[in-house]
């Protein structure tokens, strides 16, 4: 593309980025509209990110850092300058890329998008104390309550202030008189009666008696003097009385009682406050699992595994041998005398029927009475092994895994609690702030609160995350969940005037939600922001503002300006993105649906949102699993289907969800593969040619050369990961590492190896001109025709998988932690290709492998899927991409909505019979496309 001009462009208008060249940007020039929605698009490996993170990102991250105190500065990450002549009119940067972001099981999605912290608040200040007993408010007199009332009275109306005297063990009336003449009290009540203390001391005075001391005798004058004085006898009375004390009117003899202890019904409450209702504090948080939520006990999924069988028919697996199956016949002989169905599948069961399984009542023995006796008698070496048959990690039994004291449930607003709030899907929550009612006093406290927590519970139902909890552990949240979170909090923030730089934020969105991901990133964009989105969704491209389209290709063939502009100018240009979006490419809709005859069928899938569902994965063929996000699929999948076809195989694994069991004829499948995005290793020495079993090859290679043989090198000496050949300054790293003790450490290139990561000895050994360094620095694309040209067909063969599944632009060394999650995938997928025919007949299941792919590497993807089924393979995908669902054999849809409302099998067959049902969301999107 032609250089642009970058004078005429106004740096308040326009974000100038002038000769970006970072890794495989080629010198480009970048104009960006400011306070837009701005698209950058092109192949897997273009150069997006690249000219998106490392640049625009880094520079502005770096230029507010820069702008910090040295002290300030070390509490932040060292950010590099990025390979550029010049940016101007940035602004400061906020990225939200697709990471699961916590490991900390205290997190949740409450605490993470700060909506708890408002909830904590809003029960401290409005939340009224309920007993449990009567249902009644609990309330504590204050000194201010106390001269409120005396406010209320007449002027010169005589009053005593008195505090009622409690007895003390081991001491008579007598000596509790003593004390309090002593503590210079000079009047005290006996019954009815006002006596001088010396005359009480004379009388005889019943242990029976009511005694109060007069600590003021009162005369109601509506002065401050008077009030101040009268503030410290009523705290001197609420002491002597132990939180209680009386106003008696002397003409009337009525008494009025104030009381500052909180208690009610003879119970003890813990006063509100924001403590209380934090499960990270020791005040709020349940005693017995610290506010985790779980604790390591007996596991009801261990004691009760297949929820599918009745009492009758054995549920409970302790309970089934020989000598402790008397427990389970004492309950089938006594269900009658209670009414308990014996022979109802467990989970059909309402809460009190289990409840009665787990605590028992006065016909049977209950579990958790079983496993009390077990454990009393552990010192027998059967029931230690007993006790560890059955022990896991498990809900709490005290919270049920709400991680609060019992105390904060008598906590309400409007009769909810807030453990009952957090537990409840966001749609719910939402409602229930919606219809509340409060008092004029409470309205005019939590009007502040309400609108905060109203507008995160908006942002969060935008983002189509409705079906979640706000209880939901952030560790258990998808990636694209968790940067929807994170998008939601952005907005939250309300900030104004900032970058903010997404990574495919439609990643784990179905389409139907992507309207509102749109309207999202629109309403981000109108607060005054520039929005920019690394992106390959058509609808989202068509919503934005302006589109950058780097490419033409991927690798050393990207990293160049192909196409900027509106969409209409992008549909005019002729890059490859644009020969997809005016239809002059298209991923193709195979001619000939695969049919088979081999399937495995799930019966009763109930775990999670799963309604009791049968369903049929057939295989030797592609096979799409589809639905709204929160529908079901994962759980399906992850949590059923591959654990269950693990354990049939006769291998371990995690423990299968809740179903009935598991039928077909699926013999022939040997394997069973679970190709998610997690990183291909976790060491930065790990990278895609090690991973293929290429690298073996390679190092041979060297080992056979002629100087390798004079000088006695193996193949080990061309290996960063042991000692030998690899520079032993950086130990292969290729940088150093400079700990700075008041600053970020600094990464610096090793000066021995100048980051060649090898001794120069192991340098000098060349194969056709090229090095060991050369080797691992080349694009797996330029590998391929360099050890092509060279008869080398064992290593190329090998590559050509990594360059099938589109990774050629990846350098043969690059270290896997900076590889993103959907090019993770596709290597493991390659490794498995490399495999070729001859392997095990394997079923791949494969966790959205569409992930960061432009609509010309899902072609190549596609073309693998092939592959593999032409190998005899099956593959399962789960997904949302409607380009890659049209192209599958077999879908199974499962909806209609999220959570709760969803969990139902809505069809099932061909990506044309889905298309013909109406209920299916996926169906109406595939009408378009078939």
């Amino acid at each position: 593309m032609k250089q642009i001009n970058l004078d005429k462009f106004d740096p308040k208008e326009y974000i100038i980025i002038k000769g970006a060249k970072l890794h495989n940007l080629k010198n480009i020039d970048v104009v960006i509209p400011r306070n837009k929605l701005v698209v950058i698009t092109g192949l897997s490996g273009s150069g997006k990110s690249t000219l998106a993170f490392d640049t625009l990102y880094a520079e502005g991250q770096r230029r507010y850092v820069e702008s910090l105190s040295a002290y300030a500065r070390q509490f932040l990450g060292r950010l590099d300058k990025p390979k550029v002549d010049y940016i101007k009119g940035i602004s400061p940067a906020i990225a939200i890329e697709q990471k699961v972001n916590s490991t900390n099981p205290r997190s949740t999605v409450g605490t993470s998008t700060e909506i708890y912290d408002y909830l904590k608040l809003l029960y401290a200040r409005v939340g009224k104390t309920l007993s449990p007993i009567s249902g009644n408010e609990v309330k504590k007199h204050r000194v201010t309550d106390v001269i409120d009332f005396v406010k209320s009275l007449e002027e010169k109306q005589k009053l005593l202030l008195l505090a009622p005297v409690s007895l003390e063990k081991n001491r008579t009336i007598e000596e509790k008189i003593k004390i309090l003449q002593q503590q210079g009290f000079s009047r005290i009540k006996v019954d009815h009666k006002i006596l001088k203390i010396s005359d009480a001391l004379e009388q005889k005075i019943s242990e029976k008696s009511e005694l109060s001391i007069v600590v003021d005798r009162i005369v109601v004058k509506h002065d401050e003097d008077f009030y101040n004085r009268l503030a410290d006898s009523i705290q001197n009375a609420f002491y002597e009385g132990k939180g209680e004390l009386n106003i008696e009117d002397v003409a009337s003899s009525q008494l009025t009682n104030f009381n500052n202890k909180f208690e009610l019904d003879g119970m003890q409450f813990t006063e509100s406050s924001v403590h209380l209702f934090s499960f990270n504090n020791p005040v709020g948080a349940c005693p017995k699992c610290e506010g985790y939520g779980d604790i390591v006990d007996i596991d009801e999924a261990l004691v009760i595994p297949n929820t599918g069988l009745s009492v009758y028919e054995g549920c409970i697996a302790p309970w089934n041998g020989e000598t402790l199956g008397w427990y389970k016949k004492e309950l089938i002989k006594n269900a009658h005398k209670f009414d308990f169905p014996v022979h109802t599948p467990y989970f059909e069961l309402t809460d009190e029927q289990k409840n009665i399984i787990w605590n028992g009542n006065q016909y049977i023995t209950g579990v958790n009475e079983f496993f009390v006796v077990v454990k009393s008698k552990a010192y027998k070496i059967q029931n230690r092994v007993l006790l560890s048959r059955y022990r896991g990690r498990t809900k709490c039994p005290e919270c049920k895994g709400r991680r609060l004291k019992k105390e904060t449930t008598y906590v309400k607003i409007n009769d909810v609690n807030i453990t009952d709030l957090v537990d409840l899907p966001i749609d719910k929550v939402s409602e229930f702030f919606e219809n509340l009612k409060l008092n004029e006093h409470d309205t005019i406290v939590a009007k502040r609160l309400l609108r905060e927590i109203n507008n995160r519970l908006k942002f969060l139902i935008d983002v189509g995350l409705t079906y979640l909890s706000l209880n939901r552990k952030s560790n258990t949240l998808s990636g694209g969940e968790s940067q929807r979170i994170n998008l939601a909090t952005s907005l939250g923030s309300s900030l104004v005037g900032s970058m903010y730089i997404l990574d495919e934020p439609s990643i784990g969105l179905h389409s139907k939600d992507n309207k509102r991901l749109i309207e999202v990133l629109k309403n981000l964009r109108d607060l005054g922001n520039t929005v920019i989105v690394v992106e390959h969704d058509e609808d989202i491209m068509k919503a934005a503002d302006y589109i950058i389209d780097i490419g033409p290709e991927a690798g050393t063939h990207g990293g160049d300006l192909v196409g900027k502009g509106s969409y209409k100018e992008i549909l005019k240009g002729s890059s490859l993105t644009s020969s997809y979006l005016n239809g002059k490419k298209e991923i193709e809709i195979p001619k000939k649906r695969r049919k088979t005859k081999a399937f495995v069928e799930l019966k009763g899938a109930r775990e999670n949102n799963l309604k009791n569902i049968n369903v049929k994965v057939p295989l030797d063929c592609f096979v799409a699993i589809t639905g709204v996000s929160g529908s079901g699929k994962s759980t399906l999948v992850k949590r059923i289907l591959y654990p269950a076809m693990i354990k049939h195989n006769g291998g371990y694994g995690t423990k299968a969800g809740q179903f009935d069991g598991i039928d077909g004829n699926f013999k022939h499948i040997k394997h069973i593969e679970y190709v998610d995005q997690n990183p291909i290793g976790r060491s930065s020495r790990s990278n895609p040619v090690t991973y293929i079993k290429a690298y073996d090859d390679i190092r041979n290679l060297f080992a056979k050369q002629k100087l390798s043989k004079i000088r006695d090198f193996r193949p080990k000496h061309f290996s960063f990961n042991v000692e030998g050949g690899r520079c032993d300054t950086c130990e292969g790293e290729g940088e150093v590492t400079i700990e700075m003790q008041f600053m970020a450490d600094v990464h610096l290139e090793c000066e021995a190896c100048y980051g060649k990561r090898f001794k120069q000895q192991v340098l000098d050994v060349k194969f056709e001109g090229k090095n060991i360094d050369d080797i691992l620095s080349m694009t797996i694309d330029d590998a391929m025709e360099f050890f092509s040209s060279h008869n080398e067909t064992k290593i190329s063969n090998k590559l050509e998988a990594l360059q099938e599944v589109g990774l050629g632009y990846v350098a043969l060394g690059q270290s896997s932690s900076t590889l993103s999650g959907g090019e993770a995938q596709r290597i493991k997928l390659a490794s498995f290709l490399t495999k070729g025919k001859n392997a095990d007949k394997t079923l791949f299941i494969f966790d959205e492998p569409t992930t960061g792919l432009h609509f010309h590497d899902i072609s190549k993807l596609l073309k693998s899927f092939e592959a593999l089924i032409e190998n005899g393979h099956s593959v399962v995908v789960i997904e949302h991409n409607i380009d890659l669902i049209k192209c599958a054999d077999h879908v199974i849809d499962l909806g209609p909505e999220g959570g709760i409302n969803g969990g139902k099998l809505l069809a099932e067959g061909t990506p044309e019979q889905v298309a013909q049902v109406k209920s299916s969301f996926t169906g109406q999107y595939l009408k378009m496309k078939v």
